[in-house]
C-alpha cells in the first residue's frame, strides 16, 4: 500500500508540472512529454551519487527531472538513460544514452525535486545516431 501512496503522489507532482509556457519562455525545441527512467549522477562535496529518477518531458536542449534528492541549482549532473547491452557494433553510437547537463533551476514539491537541466551539448535530432551499413532488411520467415 506504501507504494501504491508514494505513486499516486508521484503523478499529482507531474500533473502540477505547469503544461504552457509564456510568450517570454519560448524555446529552441519542442519538448517531448514522455516518462523516461534515467539513472542521476552527481558529484558533491566529494561524494558521488546515484539516484534513479524520472524524466518526465524532454527536447534536445534539456530534460525536466523528478528526483528525491535536492540538488543545488548549477550542479553538474549526468543523466543515463537505461537501455539493453547493446552498442557500437550494433550500428549505435556508444554515448548516445548518456548526457552531460546542468541544473539551471530547482522546485520543490511534496516530497519531491524538480530540476530543470540543460544539456552541455544538444541532442542530435538528425537521425544520425543509426550507421545506416549496419542495418539492412529484415529477412521475411515465409
Amino acid at each position: 500500500m506504501r507504494s501504491f501512496e508514494r505513486s499516486v503522489r508521484f503523478f499529482k507532482v507531474v500533473l502540477a508540472v505547469p503544461h504552457r509556457i509564456s510568450k517570454k519562455e519560448e524555446r529552441k525545441w519542442a519538448r517531448l512529454q514522455l516518462s523516461i527512467p534515467v539513472f542521476v549522477r552527481t558529484r558533491e562535496g566529494g561524494k558521488d551519487s546515484l539516484e534513479f529518477a524520472t524524466a518526465i518531458n524532454i527536447s534536445p536542449g534539456g530534460a525536466l527531472v523528478v528526483v528525491r534528492r535536492s540538488l543545488p541549482k548549477s550542479a553538474l549532473v549526468s543523466l543515463e538513460v537505461p537501455s539493453a547491452p547493446i552498442g557500437p557494433a550494433n550500428g549505435l553510437r556508444a554515448g548516445s544514452r548518456i548526457m552531460q547537463a546542468k541544473a539551471i533551476w530547482v522546485a520543490h514539491l511534496d516530497g519531491y525535486h524538480l530540476i530543470g537541466v540543460k544539456f552541455a551539448r544538444a541532442l542530435s535530432t538528425n537521425g544520425a545516431a543509426l550507421s545506416g551499413k549496419h542495418l539492412r532488411k529484415a529477412g521475411s520467415a515465409v
